[in-house]
């Protein structure tokens, strides 16, 4: 995927949650751990709820926004492509799961910081903003989530 605009970061940070949800679903059937099992499928559905949100926005963002350019960025931290799932989280208990899926989510933030500082106009600040403060939430609400799992 060439990433030039934002509109082509929303691209791929829609096509980075149905990854990730899709590699989720695939390893809560092959964790043999029911506490992980319950984690990944819930965390899988997630996901799709992100994915979702992230394309509501490409959907309803300002034209100008969305088409502002930023090879800045990606040209000195390319955007990794996630493709199959290798089943990195079959094995995990559901501290690693967290871990591993909080630090996904992360790098995504990251990015967003990054690209909002870089911008100059305020259609492309707001929605970069916005959909850093989505992916921020949702992942706290994850690791609540989780929590409530290990309480259990």
């Amino acid at each position: 995927m060439q990433v030039e605009t934002i509109r082509d970061v929303l691209n791929w940070t829609v096509s980075f949650h149905q990854n990730l949800k899709d590699c989720l679903k695939h390893c809560s059937k092959q964790n043999k751990d029911e506490r992980s099992q319950m984690i990944l499928s819930y965390l899988a559905e997630h996901e799709g709820s992100l994915e979702r949100m992230v394309k509501g926005f490409e959907n309803t963002a300002d034209e100008k926004a969305l088409n502002t350019w930023c090879y800045d960025y990606i040209e000195k931290h390319p955007i990794v492509e996630h493709g199959h799932c290798d089943s990195p989280y079959k094995e995990l208990d559901m501290s690693h799961i967290m871990e591993k899926t909080v630090n996904h989510h992360e790098q995504v933030i990251e990015l967003y910081t990054h690209l909002y500082s870089r911008v100059d106009t305020d259609g492309a600040k707001g929605l970069l903003d916005t959909i850093k403060d989505v992916e921020e939430n949702e992942i706290k609400r994850m690791v609540q989530t989780a929590n409530r799992f290990s309480d259990m």
